[in-house]
């Protein structure tokens, strides 16, 4: 999943010659803490709420003001995950998609990210999860896989986890199997720890309470 099919379309970015006002309105409108500035095509910058409350005259066009704005981005072709890691690091509501000549081709919201996440994740598809504690010396994804598959299952998805300061990893995967049991047992046989696991029911509701809380805290 790319970074242009996670555009919103139905947001539009500031011009120079819209007022902070104008930005404090649609901000509250889309629920976002921050909006692009783009002019003829050009990505000038991200404007906060924050920038704007500072303003002496915010009823001016934001033109008028000298502001010190950051300029964060992704390029089109830039994978869902650097999308995450970019604004997980800014701790942004919004990113700018940008092409290769630099022109502005719209933004990813957090609202947009989360639910094309959760597609990517398969956790609407039916099945249970394990979670495996290694050596990162000893991570294979094709023996997890074999193991799995000589159960007569399929890896629907999988995540690594590294510990800061520690030769060992968390391996998660999701399995087109609610009942992990001989699953389980083979991988105990071929000496992988098995740190958690959670049948279909305890982590799709687990998963659906925090997914639908952070719904919700996207639309307060």
């Amino acid at each position: 999943m790319l970074a242009i099919e996670l555009i919103s379309d139905e947001i539009p970015p500031l011009k120079t010659s819209d007022t902070g006002e104008t930005a404090l309105r649609l901000m509250e409108e889309y629920k976002l803490s921050e909006l692009p500035i783009v002019n003829h095509n050009r990505f000038l910058g991200l404007i906060s709420e924050g920038d704007i409350l500072d303003l002496n005259h915010p009823e001016e066009p934001i033109g008028n003001h000298s502001l010190s704005l950051e300029t964060p981005y992704v390029t089109q072709f830039e994978h869902v995950y650097e999308v995450i890691s970019k604004m997980a690091e800014k701790k942004l509501s919004v990113i700018p998609v940008l092409d290769e000549e630099s022109n502005y081709l719209g933004l990813i919201c957090q609202e947009v990210l989360m639910h094309n996440i959760a597609k990517l994740a398969a956790m609407k598809d039916p099945g249970g999860i394990l979670q495996l504690e290694l050596n990162v010396n000893d991570y294979s994804l094709a023996e997890i896989a074999g193991i799995v598959e000589s159960n007569g299952a399929k890896i629907l998805s999988s995540y690594i986890f590294t510990h800061d300061d520690s030769t060992k990893m968390d391996v998660t995967v999701k399995i087109n199997k609610t009942d992990l049991t001989a699953i389980i047992r083979t991988f105990e046989r071929y000496n992988y720890t098995v740190a958690a696991s959670f049948h279909k029911s305890e982590y799709e509701d687990d998963i659906k309470k925090r997914y639908d809380a952070f719904i919700h805290y996207l639309n307060m």
